[in-house]
């Protein structure tokens, strides 16, 4: 079996920093597959499961009610570990179920309405895409799908000559979206919405975690990610950030007993931080898992995660592309840990069952969750790779062979 050859330390920049036969020490199932998965619901390490576990048993003891309140310190600073990994605020925090929840909920309460605009990046992932299209639709405000450039990112001039008419915007841009291993300029970006007043919404669903993500750097007013993916913490998880300054403005939709108090008969207040956006009901247990995963992220340091996944995906992508019958599907000069391929003649979901079969775990993304990515780029789904700081040597070499032989048994047949 030819072996992915391994790169200098030198090359890979932090190589050497992450102890990734300690991460898989701690990841049950990294010795149970290949498992080539982080993009969608990344291995949960054992410090999350059993913060879940052990707080559900608690439930089972004394009720959910009187556990939560035996919790209570340990839930409030999954607030501050959220802050502290994008360089925010505590009462900047709001924890949702989902990332897809808390775009709804943020942009609901920005209310575009009747001559307003919605600028999207083409890379929007399909539940905030339909959302934005529902928006539009029903509050004749106006929706475009950002121009883009010849590495398929947003094109930053063309954004900057849409803005210039001084017209209230809402720019909402996916960091890394589903469908490929592109990064988007965040920070230039930033630099465009704020120069042209216009508000800007990051979805960091596949960046928190995987790459450094600092709010005030990027300038955006408002961001959502998810806990199961980059973050290794339990599905149903995920937190927003709104800054002050938009906090001030905004007022949810629907107004919950978590963030607001109703105080006469037809009046209410609402808390002064961000879980004003919250609902009451929560999975307790999860959240407590989510605060190990955001605190595990801080202890192996989000500049020290970055380098290694960067150069693990440079080093898979690279050997991928060496295959003949493979094609790199990410545009441009795609900088993440997520590689997207095709095989030629293969079907995508075909790929994806004879690698499970090989015990090699990855997935298939259909143009129907990228319309304005896929789509455009008439490609009807692409297999998509994304490694995680568990995955080692062994892992990218059985992906490898597994794809060679996928590649060969297309021949052969």
């Amino acid at each position: 079996m030819d072996s992915i050859e391994a790169a200098p330390a030198t090359a890979l920049g932090a190589r050497t920093e992450i102890d990734v036969a300690a991460e898989r020490a701690r990841t049950v199932g990294a010795g149970l597959s290949h498992h080539f998965n982080a993009a969608g619901s990344a291995l949960p390490s054992h410090g999350v499961m059993t913060a879940v576990v052990d707080h559900l048993r608690l439930e089972e003891r004394y009720g959910g009610y009187e556990a939560a309140a035996v919790a209570r310190e340990r839930t409030e600073d999954v607030y501050a570990a959220a802050a502290e990994l994008i360089g925010a605020r505590a009462h900047e925090i709001a924890l949702f179920d989902s990332a897809s929840t808390g775009l709804r909920v943020i942009v609901d309460a920005l209310r575009p309405g009747k001559g307003e605009r919605i600028v999207a990046s083409s890379t929007t992932y399909v539940s905030h895409a339909m959302h934005l299209m529902t928006v539009a639709r029903e509050h004749e405000a106006e929706l475009v799908v950002a121009p883009v450039d010849a590495q398929r990112q947003v094109d930053l001039a063309a954004l900057d000559a849409l803005l210039a008419d001084g017209r209230p915007t809402i720019v909402t841009v996916s960091h890394i979206p589903t469908s490929s291993g592109l990064v988007e300029p965040a920070e230039r970006i930033g630099e465009i919405a704020r120069r042209h007043g216009a508000t800007y919404v990051l979805d960091a669903t596949q960046s928190v975690g995987h790459l450094t993500v600092d709010v005030d750097a990027i300038g955006c007013d408002a961001l959502v990610t998810t806990g199961r993916k980059f973050l290794r913490g339990p599905r149903g998880t995920g937190f927003g950030y709104v800054r002050q300054s938009l906090l001030e403005r905004l007022t949810p939709t629907a107004p919950d007993v978590r963030g607001a108090e109703w105080v006469s008969r037809s009046g209410w207040e609402l808390n002064l931080t961000a879980r004003r956006f919250e609902s009451w009901e929560s999975a307790v247990a999860a959240r407590l898992g989510l605060g190990v995963g955001l605190r595990e992220a801080l202890e192996r340091s989000p500049q020290t995660t970055q380098r290694w996944l960067r150069a693990r995906g440079r080093q898979l992508r690279s050997a991928l592309a060496d295959v003949p019958g493979v094609t790199i599907a990410d545009p441009g000069e795609a900088s993440s840990a997520i590689v997207t391929f095709v095989v030629d003649g293969v079907e995508c979901r075909t790929v994806v069952e004879r690698l499970a079969a090989r015990n090699v775990r990855v997935v298939s993304v259909p143009a129907t969750h990228g319309q304005w990515d896929l789509g455009a780029r008439s490609l009807p789904s692409v297999v998509r790779a994304s490694v995680h700081v568990y995955n080692d040597d062994d892992d990218l070499d059985a992906l490898v062979e597994g794809v060679r032989a996928v590649v060969a048994g297309r021949v052969s047949g």
